[in-house]
């Protein structure tokens, strides 16, 4: 899919914030992959980039379907971003690793998860042929996180910290009783 990558004037969608119900609903498997899909794919890359981001699920945009778009480089134009529909990870690593994660659902804050450091995900593209792919390093982080969104659940729901997390929520006008703890 091509999509240009530079940042235009207003996003298309609008992106939920933590504390909307509609970030807690799990998203349905896509039936058939058509053009109404490719076009919110579109639409969820452009609204993505218009936010600086690297990654956006559906959810994030109140649309309960199981896509998610991605662009680790979005500086780098010959990259094309990844489509992913219906995503299932099957396979994740032993070995762990600490990232700080941010949210277009959560602007401004950040935090330390602790994550897979490998994963083998398997999804359909935006033509709807069966993909596979193992990712490491930011494109594993960024392809949890998005998944997550899937099945309602947030990063800061992964934060152990209480007393940070609540202060840092607070400050950017957030409340700690929209986090759902995985502890």
């Amino acid at each position: 899919m091509t999509i240009e990558q530079q940042k235009p004037d207003d996003s298309l969608l609008d992106i939920h914030y933590l504390g909307d119900k509609d970030l807690r609903k799990s998203a349905k498997r896509v039936s058939k992959i058509d053009d109404s899909i490719r076009e919110l794919a579109r639409d969820m890359l452009q609204t993505m980039y218009s936010s600086n981001g690297i990654g956006l699920a559906s959810t994030q945009v109140g649309i309960h379907k199981q896509l998610i778009v991605i662009d680790c480089e979005p500086e780098l134009s010959t990259n094309a971003p990844l489509i992913l529909i219906n995503p299932k990870i099957n396979y994740y690593s032993q070995e762990l690793c600490v990232m700080e994660e941010g949210c277009l659902s959560i602007p401004g804050v950040y935090f330390d998860v602790i994550r897979p450091e490998m994963i083998q995900v398997s999804f359909k593209n935006e033509n709807g042929r069966p993909c596979q792919i193992s990712a490491t390093d930011l494109l594993a982080r960024v392809i949890q996180h998005e998944i997550d969104h899937l099945n309602g659940v947030m990063f800061v729901d992964r934060v152990t910290n209480d007393l940070d997390l609540t202060t840092k929520l607070q400050e950017k006008g957030f409340t700690r009783e929209s986090v759902k703890s995985l502890k």
